[in-house]
């Protein structure tokens, strides 16, 4: 208990108030609701097949096809990626990491400089905080999946542009079909327009259940963990946000 208060504390969430807003979390003694059950294989990938346009193809006239690809296929497709400028300027893909086969599928916007040389997502003070948000709901980095819009980090980070996305779209789309995630919690603005297909707010986004490309798969949207360490008052919506994450895959809201 008291490693998790610290990661409350982290959160910007008092001891008194955590203890009554991670009960649900926590395993009491009442009936737990049902689990929602995951996306079958089929209803994601015809999913995918319908969300692609005529835009992909013509941005990428060579793009392989990755619907059938497993894991290894598809991380060396990404490694071998130059459909984009970004390329060019790369140190490593960030392909994603963690649990192939998790519940939660966490979705952020870019790499950034920690990410490109490491290659992996979400590993500097953001990913710190992230972390620290994770364990505060009951979570270990490794029993998530993390991944981003794009697998190659933009120009002194800048926000992805459309043509970089349409790139990078199908990659993701793949991997959500083979994780088939019983929730994804979009990290940012970045991520939560560019998933949810509008130009709303993240604040507006924020505090509901959205349904992700008609898969069935629940969307939380939530705030960058770069601007919560910018904005630490915003930490507590922050921590509604996972709570309703929690809630929604459970099954207990929609």
């Amino acid at each position: 208990m008291t490693c998790r208060l610290q990661y409350l504390e982290a959160m910007g969430i008092q001891a008194w108030a955590s203890r009554r807003a991670a009960a649900p979390l926590s395993g009491s003694s009442a009936a737990a609701p049902a689990a929602m059950p995951r996306p079958g294989a089929a209803a994601l990938s015809e999913a995918v097949d319908e969300a692609e346009t005529p835009a992909v193809a013509a941005h990428s006239p060579q793009r392989p096809d990755v619907s059938d690809m497993d894991w290894d296929a598809l991380r060396a497709a990404v490694s071998q990626c130059r459909l984009c400028e970004l390329h060019k300027g790369r140190t490593h893909t960030v392909f994603g990491v963690g649990d192939r086969r998790a519940d939660w599928l966490v979705i952020g916007e870019a790499p950034g400089k920690d990410e490109d040389l490491q290659g992996e997502p979400f590993v500097g003070r953001a990913g710190q905080l992230l972390n620290a948000m994770l364990l505060a709901a009951g979570l270990k980095r490794e029993q998530v999946y993390i991944a981003n819009i794009l697998k190659c980090r933009p120009p002194n980070n800048r926000d992805p542009g459309p043509e970089e996305v349409v790139c990078c779209e199908p990659y993701l789309r793949r991997q959500i079909a083979l994780i088939q995630p019983r929730i994804i919690l979009a990290v940012g603005r970045v991520a939560a327009q560019n998933l949810l297909k509008t130009e709303i707010p993240i604040g507006k986004l924020r505090g509901r259940v959205h349904d992700y490309a008609d898969t069935g798969i629940p969307l939380i949207a939530t705030y960058h963990p770069a601007y919560l360490l910018r904005s630490p008052l915003e930490k507590r919506k922050a921590w509604k946000d996972l709570q309703l994450a929690t809630a929604a895959v459970e099954g207990s809201v929609r």
